[in-house]
């Protein structure tokens, strides 16, 4: 589609005003005084390495102003504004923000390590702060107090802290394979399991959310699409669950697909990324610490500090367009 004209493209602004949504410049705070007489929702849309979210303004408001059902439509890709989730921006008494997303499927899910980094520039926005050097922020969310940092490069890092590795708060129904922590930690490493007539190997590892990470020969050869939705809903998870398929391409790199809960394939997912490397210092696949997870929509830098088991994660997150929604 060819560019459009700056005037043109005002003019369009101006007058587009559908029955759903309609565009409007970046900034979240526009029109926030017209927005508030009516149903509309404000939102801005957001995504790391692709993987999209529709952020709102919620601080006003100690639950999300839109139900899972409206969630859902809004992420509709052919019906609404389109996106993987819906994260609200909230109040808290704990940190400085808390954190609620809805998937596309209007599931909640405890935390989403891209859709944090989303947030972390959306406060910033919000807050009038952008250009600053650096700022961070704690965040409650469901899988506790997550801590981001906008770095002078832009990039966010997030101290995602500590990975779960006991298999039943993971959790899962598999049998333990691996003794750590001296024996406290009964952790699923490389356990067999059969999904769907096929037998895999699994490693669990829960970042807040449960992930299986599965180890293959050639990610591209992968029928994500066929295998990634009987592992969702096998008994062996019962909170459900989110997989990667890792092939490792050398010890400090890691290829993944990925099917997430809730939201089917996505282009990135930050907390199955810090599982994986987990998972792949755990399971043997290597023995480095730092590593670059390749995402289909990028990469991200995974850090598993061996000082005090801390988990860091450095990526992108990049505003695309925002606007009015009436649910």
């Amino acid at each position: 589609m060819p560019r459009l004209p700056p005037i043109v493209y005002t003019f369009l602004l101006l007058i587009w005003n559908t029955s759903s949504f309609s565009l409007a410049p970046l900034s979240p705070r526009m029109r926030r005084q017209s927005l508030a007489a009516s149903s509309a929702v404000e939102f801005t849309k957001y995504h790391g390495l692709g993987n999209d979210f529709i952020l709102v303004d919620n601080r006003d408001n100690s639950e999300p102003i839109m139900s899972p059902e409206q969630a859902a439509k809004m992420c509709d890709r052919n019906f609404g504004v389109g996106g993987d989730g819906v994260i609200f921006a909230m109040s808290s008494d704990e940190g400085d923000y808390a954190m609620r997303i809805y998937n596309s499927d209007g599931t909640e899910p405890e935390m989403c390590g891209n859709g944090i980094r989303c947030l972390a520039r959306f406060l910033v926005e919000l807050e009038g702060s952008a250009g600053s050097s650096e700022k961070s922020y704690s965040i409650s969310t469901g899988a506790g107090m997550i801590k981001p940092l906008i770095r002078s490069d832009g990039l966010v890092t997030v101290d995602m802290g500590f990975p779960i590795l006991n298999g039943p708060d993971v959790p899962t129904t598999l049998a333990p394979t691996k003794d750590l922590d001296g024996g406290a930690i009964k952790a699923v490493v490389d356990a067999p399991i059969n999904v769907d007539g096929t037998d895999w190997a699994v490693t669990c590892v829960s970042m807040g959310n449960p992930h299986a990470i599965v180890f293959v020969d050639d990610i591209a050869s992968l029928d994500l699409v066929k295998v990634g939705p009987p592992f969702e809903v096998h008994s062996a998870f019962p909170a459900k669950i989110n997989t990667e398929f890792v092939e490792v391409a050398s010890p400090t790199h890691l290829k993944m697909k990925v099917w997430e809960r809730g939201a089917g394939p996505t282009l990135a997912c930050g907390t199955g990324a810090c599982a994986l490397t987990v998972a792949a210092i755990l399971a043997g696949k290597t023995a480095e610490r730092k590593c670059t997870v390749t995402l289909p929509g990028g990469d991200l830098e995974i850090e598993w500090r061996e000082s005090d088991g801390r988990l860091f994660m450095t990526g992108p997150a990049e505003s695309v367009f925002g606007g009015a929604y009436t649910p």
